[in-house]
C-alpha cells in the first residue's frame, strides 16, 4: 500500500497541479526543484531586491519543511524524519502547529502506534494536539475525519464512473487513490485509538536524596504500554503512604532525561513518592518509590562538619592584596594592567631588546634550561620561520632542574598577565642574589620573552614534567589551544605530520635531542592538555588511591582519559549520600568483624550496597587487581570528597602498607595500559583546575608570590649590615613568614589528597570499611585462580627514565652480575638518605621526616627498595596464607617473589652509594596489619627451572631475602624493640615427630621430596639484619649442607654491595664455626651437622632457621653473635 502511494506521488510530481486536495501543499514542495533548494541557503543580502522578499521565500520554505514532517510521519518513513530533526529546530518545523486536520505529527504517529517515530518526536519536544482534551473528544474528532474522507471517497468515485476517459478523468482517479489512502490512514487511526489501554505503572521507579532540601525521583517506561506511546508523566509526592493529603504533583511532558528533582522539602522528613504514567487512553496507575520514601539530608548532618570549600578563595585574595601592598613602588603593575594589549606588547618587547638586545627564537640547543610554547589548532602546530618550535633560553648553565623551580614555574603560569610586575619586584643585584632567585628571576625573563616573540601573554598551560635528553638539555613545556583567528607575530602555521617529518629526517635517532623527544610524543602531550581539563559529568564515584614513589617525587596514578582524577568507576548518577547511608557505612566501619548480614531490601541503604557492590568489581577488575586480593582494601570512611557540587567520591584504599609502592617493585609483567602517574603536586594543580578553577588560581599567585617574597626576606637579611637595616630585615622576614603560614593553613584546608593518604596509612581497624564486606564468597566472584599472569598494580612501574638512564642501566647489565647470578635475588632493607631540602616544599614539611639510622623488624619477607626523602613507607611483600577451604593451585613453573636482575643490579648500585637511613614518616608510622599481596615471576627466567642452579648438592635455587615472617605472632616479636632470639639452650638431638604442615616450609610446585626454607644469617655480614636466604631443598640435604650455601651466598652478596673483597667474608675452613638453629616459641635448639631440616616438613609452623656462629668459637669474639647496621 505504501509503495503504491509512492507510485501515485511521484506520476503526480510530473503534472501541474491540479484541484485542491490534501496532498496540494506537498505536491507544491515536491515540484519545488533541487536547484531552487539549495540555493536558497547560499543567499545574501545583496543577491535579494529586499529583505521581505527575501523573509516570505523562507517563510515558504518553513512551510513546506513541515509539510515534509507530516508526510513523512504519514509514511512512516523514520529516517526522513529523524533528518528533518536534525535539519530544523522545533521552531522551524512548527512542530506543535496543528494541520489542517487539526492534527499534529505527534497525534498521526501515536494513533498509528509508531513507537519509534512517537518517541523521537517526543524527545525533539513535540506535543499532542490540544483539542483531544478528552477521550470523548479525541473520538469524535477521528469519527469526523473517518465520515469525512468516505465521503470524498464516494465523490470521486462516482465521478470517475459516469466521466469518460480522459485527461481530467485520469486526474480524478488519481485524487480518488489519494483519498481512498488517506480514508484507510484514518480508519487505523481510529482503530489504534479503540484497541489502546491506559499504559501499566512505570518501571524502576527508585527514590534517593539529592540534598537536604530535596529528593530525586527516577523511572522508566512501563513494562507494556499496551498499544499507545506514553507521552507524559505525573510524580506525586506526600507525607503520607497513602498520599492523603498529596503536597504537591507535576506533570512531566519533556521525556529527554526521565527524572524529577523535588525541590524546597524539609530537611529530616520523610516525603513519599509515587509516578504514573500517561498515553491517549489516560492516565494509569501510580506506582510507588524504591525505597518508599526518602529523608532529604546530607552525610555531614551526621556530625554536623562543615564543607571543605568555605571562602578559602577570598582569604587568598585578601592575603595576596596584602602582599602587593608592600609593592606600591612597583607602579608597573597598576600601569600595565590598565594599558591596551597593542601597549603591552610594545612594553614586552622594549623590555625584551633593553635586556637582550639580539634575543630571537633558538634553532639549535646547548646544555642548559630551556622554554618551548606550543600552540595548536586542529591538526597544525605554531612554527616560526624556519619551521622551528619557538624555544627561548632560560639558563645556559642550569644542569638540573629541581622539582620546587618546576612547581614555582607551573604557579606562575596562573599569572602570565603579571610578569612585567614580577620582575619589578625582583630589584636585587643579579651578583649578589642566591642561585635559586637568579634561576628565578631567569625563568620571567625567559616567559617576558617568549610573550613579546609571539605577541601574546598567555602562553598556556604547563606539561607536568619537563623533557630531558642526553646532551644535558631540559625542555619546559607550555601547550595551549587556539580556537580563534588570533594573530601572532614572527610565527605561521604548519600541519604537525610534516613538521614531525621534517624534523626526523635530520636528527639522529640514536641520541635525540629534548625537542626531538618533544615532537615525537607531540600527539600524546597534547592529547593530556585536552583531556586534563574535561570534568566529570555529574554524579556519585568510586576512586582508587594509588601511589608509587620516585628518586624525588611521589607520583599519583590516573587514568591516561582523564588525568586530573584518580582512576574511577561510576556509581551512580546521584552525587548525593544521605545521612542514613553515610551512619550504614560508618556503622560498617566500627565492626570489628564483618557481617553477613545485608542491609534490609527497598532500603537506600540496600541500593547503595547493590551498587558499591558492583562497582567496586568493576573498578579492581580496570586497574587490574585480583578480587582475592580486593579483601584486603577498604573504603574510605572518613568523608565523601565533593568536587564543584555535582561530582562526589569515595575512595578505594590498599592496604596501609601498600597505599606507596617503593621504587623497587616492579611487575615483571607490563602493567595494563591507559594509566599514566603524576607528580603529587603537579595533580593537585590539575585537579583543581578543573573542578574549582577560582581557588587554584589564587592559591598559585599567592603561593608563586610568598616564594619570591621569602627568597629576598633572607638575601636582605643576608645583606644586611647596619643594626637598622638588620631590624628592618627580620621584620620583613617575619612578616613573610607569618603570610606564608596563612596561606599553609588554607592550603591545608582544601588538600584532601593529604587527609586521605593520612587515613590510608593508619592501620586500625576503623580506618575504613573493609571490602570483605561486598565481596562474599556466594557472589562467585572470589573463585578465580590464585596463578595469573596479569599484571598488577601494586607493582607500579617507576616514572620512565630518560633515554640516558636506560642506556646507563643497559650497559650496567652488560657487565654487572649475570642472568645467573641474578636468579639469587637479593632484599635488603636499605633506605636513601637523599638531603632534599630543595626538593620538598613546606606544605610537605608536616608529612614527611628523615629520621636516623634504625634497623626494624618486618612481619614478612619485603623486597630491595630504593626510598626517596618523601616516601610515605616501605612496601611489604606478604606470601599468601595457604586456605584449608580452597583446593591447592596447580604447581607454578616459576618463583612468585621473582625480581628482574636488571632491577637488582641498579638498586644494588643504589645501595653502595647510600647509608643505610629510614626515612620515615612519623606522623603516618603505625603497627603494621598482615595483608596479602601476590607476586609473579616472568616464565622463562631462571626461577622457571628447578634444576638450572648455580650451586652443587642437593640445593636446586638460590635466594636472598629480608625479615622473614612465618605466623603473625611471631612477627610481633620481631618487631620489638628488644632482641629476641638470644638465649642458649643445650643442643636439640632428639627426635621430631610429624605434626601438621609447617608454615614456613611450603611445597611450592618444585619437584617432589624438595620445599623452600628460608634462613637468617644471625652473625657479622655487613648488611641488614633482616637479611635471609631462601633455599629450594631436598629430603636429603643436611643442616650443614644448608650452613655452608647460607655462609658462601653471602660471602659473595657482601662482596657485591660493600664493594671490599675481603671485609665479612669468611672461609671454607671456617665453615666449622658455624651451625644451624631452630627458633620456635622462643626457644632456641641447635640442630646437629647431619640432620635433616626438610623432616621438619609438618611441624612447628611458627618456627623460624637461622645461621650463628657456635658459642664455642673464637669467631664470636671477633664479630659478635650478629649483624648490626
Amino acid at each position: 500500500m505504501t509503495q503504491q502511494m509512492r507510485d501515485i506521488q511521484l506520476a503526480q510530481a510530473r503534472k501541474p497541479p491540479g484541484p485542491s486536495s490534501p496532498n496540494a501543499a506537498k505536491r507544491l514542495y515536491r515540484n519545488l526543484s533541487g536547484k531552487f533548494r539549495v540555493n536558497y541557503t547560499s543567499f545574501d543580502e545583496g543577491s535579494l531586491p529586499g529583505r521581505s522578499e527575501k523573509e516570505k521565500l523562507r517563510k515558504a520554505y518553513l512551510f513546506q519543511s513541515n509539510a515534509a514532517l507530516f508526510e513523512a510521519v504519514e509514511l512512516q518513513d523514520l529516517e526522513r524524519v529523524q533528518e528533518l530533526l536534525k535539519q530544523y529546530s522545533p521552531e522551524e518545523l512548527d512542530l506543535n502547529t496543528p494541520n489542517s486536520e487539526g492534527l499534529l505529527p505527534l497525534d498521526i504517529a501515536i494513533m498509528t502506534n509508531n513507537a519509534p517515530i512517537a518517541r523521537m518526536l517526543l524527545q525533539a519536544g513535540a506535543k499532542e494536539s490540544p483539542h483531544f482534551m478528552s477521550l470523548e473528544s479525541r473520538a469524535l474528532h477521528l469519527a469526523t475525519l473517518v465520515r469525512e474522507a468516505e465521503q470524498r471517497v464516494n465523490e470521486f468515485t462516482a465521478q470517475v464512473a459516469n466521466e469518460t476517459p480522459n485527461t481530467d478523468c485520469s486526474e480524478k482517479e488519481k485524487q480518488l487513490k489519494s483519498w481512498e489512502w488517506r480514508y484507510r490512514l484514518y480508519k487505523r487511526m481510529k482503530a489504534g485509538f479503540e484497541h489502546a489501554c491506559a499504559p501499566d505503572p512505570p518501571a524502576n521507579v527508585h527514590l534517593s536524596v539529592a540534598s537536604s532540601s530535596s529528593v530525586q525521583v527516577t523511572f522508566g517506561e512501563p513494562l507494556s504500554i499496551n498499544s499507545a506511546v506514553v507521552t507524559k508523566y505525573k510524580v506525586e509526592w506526600s507525607c503520607s503512604p497513602t498520599f492523603s493529603p498529596p503536597l504537591g504533583e507535576v506533570v512531566i511532558d519533556k521525556l529527554r532525561n526521565l527524572h524529577f528533582t523535588i525541590q524546597g522539602l524539609m530537611s529530616g522528613t520523610a516525603y513519599y513518592v509515587q509516578v504514573s504514567a500517561y498515553n491517549m487512553k489516560g492516565w494509569g496507575p501510580p506506582q510507588t518509590s524504591v525505597p518508599p520514601f526518602a529523608i532529604p539530608s546530607n552525610w555531614r548532618e551526621y556530625d554536623g562538619r562543615a564543607p571543605r570549600r568555605r571562602g578559602q578563595a577570598e582569604a587568598l585574595d585578601h592575603l595576596l592584596s596584602q602582599v602587593k601592598t608592600v609593592h606600591q613602588h612597583c607602579v608597573c603593575h597598576e600601569s600595565c594592567k590598565n594599558q591596551p594589549q597593542s601597549r603591552k606588547h610594545s612594553v614586552s618587547k622594549s623590555l625584551k631588546h633593553l635586556f637582550h638586545p639580539g634575543s630571537k627564537f633558538l634553532k639549535t640547543l646547548k646544555r642548559g634550561l630551556y622554554l618551548t610554547s606550543i600552540f595548536y589548532k586542529d591538526d597544525n602546530i605554531l612554527v616560526t620561520h624556519e619551521d622551528q618550535i619557538p624555544v627561548v633560553e632560560i639558563d645556559d648553565t642550569y644542569s638540573c632542574l629541581l622539582m620546587q623551580d618546576f612547581l614555582w614555574f607551573t604557579k606562575v603560569a596562573c599569572m602570565w598577565d603579571e610578569i612585567l610586575w614580577l620582575r619589578q619586584c625582583l630589584t636585587v643585584s643579579q651578583s649578589s642574589c642566591s642561585c635559586v632567585l637568579q634561576t628565578r628571576f631567569k625563568m620571567l625573563l625567559a616567559i617576558s620573552q617568549m610573550q613579546g616573540l609571539l605577541g601574546i601573554q598567555d602562553l598556556g598551560q604547563v606539561f607536568f614534567e619537563p623533557i630531558k635528553d642526553k646532551q644535558g638539555n631540559i625542555l619546559i613545556v607550555t601547550l595551549k589551544e587556539v580556537k580563534t583567528n588570533q594573530t601572532f607575530e614572527s610565527v605561521r602555521w604548519v600541519p604537525l605530520s610534516k613538521l614531525q617529518t621534517s624534523r626526523k629526517s635530520v636528527s639522529s635517532p640514536e641520541e635525540p635531542t629534548s625537542l626531538d623527544m618533544l615532537l615525537m610524543t607531540m600527539q600524546d602531550k597534547l592529547a593530556y592538555h585536552q583531556r586534563s581539563s574535561q570534568a566529570l559529568a555529574p554524579g556519585l564515584y568510586l576512586a582508587y588511591l594509588k601511589l608509587c614513589s620516585a628518586v624525588d617525587q611521589i607520583r599519583v596514578l590516573v587514568p591516561e582519559q582523564l588525568p586530573n582524577i584518580l582512576c574511577h568507576v561510576k556509581i551512580r548518577t546521584n552525587p548525593n549520600i544521605s545521612r542514613e547511608e553515610w551512619e550504614w557505612l560508618q556503622n560498617l566501619a566500627n565492626l570489628e568483624e564483618p557481617s553477613p548480614t545485608e542491609p534490609e531490601s527497598e532500603t537506600s541503604q540496600n541500593l547503595l550496597y547493590q551498587e558499591l557492590q558492583g562497582a567496586i568489581k568493576e573498578l579492581v577488575n580496570l586497574v587490574n587487581i585480583p578480587l582475592r586480593e580486593a579483601k584486603d582494601f577498604r573504603l574510605y570512611s572518613q568523608e565523601v570528597l565533593d568536587f564543584g557540587g555535582q561530582v562526589s567520591f569515595l575512595l578505594l584504599l590498599p592496604p596501609s602498607d601498600d597505599v606507596c609502592t617503593a621504587p623497587g617493585q616492579n611487575s615483571p609483567y607490563t602493567p595494563r595500559s591507559g594509566f599514566l602517574t603524576l607528580p603529587l603536586q603537579i595533580f593537585e594543580l590539575v585537579h583543581f583546575f578543573t573542578y574549582d578553577r577560582e581557588f587554584i588560581s589564587q592559591y598559585c599567585q599567592v603561593s608563586a608570590l610568598l616564594e619570591l617574597e621569602s627568597l629576598l626576606s633572607q638575601q636582605s637579611l643576608r645583606e644586611a649590615f647596619s643594626d637598622a637595616e638588620l631590624s628592618t630585615a627580620k621584620q620583613r622576614h617575619q612578616q613573610v613568614q607569618d603570610y606564608i603560614q596563612q596561606m599553609e593553613e588554607i592550603w591545608r584546608e582544601m588538600r584532601w589528597m593529604m587527609d586521605a593518604l593520612q587515613h590510608a596509612r593508619y592501620k586500625q581497624p576503623s580506618c575504613g570499611v573493609p571490602l570483605t564486606w561486598f565481596l562474599n564468597e556466594s557472589s562467585g566472584a572470589m573463585k578465580e585462580k590464585t596463578q595469573s599472569t596479569s599484571s598488577h598494580l601494586d607493582y607500579l612501574p617507576s616514572p620512565t627514565p630518560s633515554p640516558e638512564t636506560s642506556r646507563k642501566l643497559n650497559s650496567a647489565d652488560s657487565h654487572g652480575i649475570s642472568d645467573e647470578e641474578g636468579s639469587s635475588e637479593v632484599f635488603l632493607a636499605t633506605d636513601s638518605d637523599y638531603d632534599s631540602s630543595r626538593a620538598q616544599s613546606p606544605k610537605e614539611l608536616d608529612l614527611v621526616y628523615s629520621s636516623g639510622p634504625e634497623c626494624c623488624g618486618r612481619k614478612i619477607a619485603r623486597t630491595l627498595r630504593d626510598s626517596a626523602p618523601d616516601v610515605l613507607q616501605s612496601h611489604e611483600l606478604k606470601a599468601p596464607p595457604l586456605l584449608p577451604e580452597e583446593p591447592r593451585p596447580p604447581p607454578e613453573l616459576y618463583d612468585s617473589d621473582f625480581v628482574l636482575p636488571s632491577r637488582q643490579i641498579e638498586l644494588l648500585r643504589i645501595t653502595e652509594k647510600r647509608q643505610a637511613y629510614c626515612v620515615r614518616t612519623s606522623s603516618l608510622d603505625f603497627p603494621k596489619p598482615l595483608f596479602q599481596v601476590t607476586r609473579k615471576s616472568c616464565p622463562g627466567s631462571v626461577d622457571s627451572s628447578p634444576t638450572e642452579t648455580r650451586t652443587t648438592g642437593q640445593c636446586s635455587l638460590l635466594r636472598l631475602d629480608t625479615g622473614s615472617a612465618f605466623s603473625p605472632e611471631h612477627s610481633q616479636a620481631v618487631e620489638s624493640s628488644e632482641p629476641v632470639f638470644r638465649t642458649r639452650s643445650a643442643e636439640w638431638t632428639h627426635t621430631f615427630q610429624e605434626p601438621p604442615e609447617l608454615g614456613h616450609i611450603a611445597n611450592r610446585g618444585k619437584k617432589p621430596g624438595s620445599a623452600t626454607l628460608r634462613v637468617c644469617p644471625q652473625y657479622e655480614t655487613g648488611l641488614s639484619n633482616e637479611t635471609s636466604v631462601k633455599l629450594h631443598i631436598t629430603t636429603k640435604m643436611s643442616a650443614e649442607e644448608v650452613v655452608k650455601l647460607v655462609v658462601l651466598e653471602m660471602n659473595e652478596v657482601s662482596r657485591n654491595v660493600l664493594g671490599n673483597v675481603d671485609a665479612f667474608c669468611y672461609s671454607e675452613d671456617q665453615l666449622d664455626h658455624f651451625g644451624l638453629v631452630f627458633v620456635s616459641d622462643n626457644t632456641e635448639q641447635w640442630l646437629p651437622d647431619d640432620f635433616l631440616p626438610l623432616s621438619l616438613h609438618n611441624a612447628w609452623p611458627e618456627g623460624r632457621f637461622y645461621v650463628r656462629i657456635k658459642e664455642t668459637s673464637p669467631l664470636l669474639f671477633q664479630y659478635g653473635p650478629a649483624t648490626t647496621v
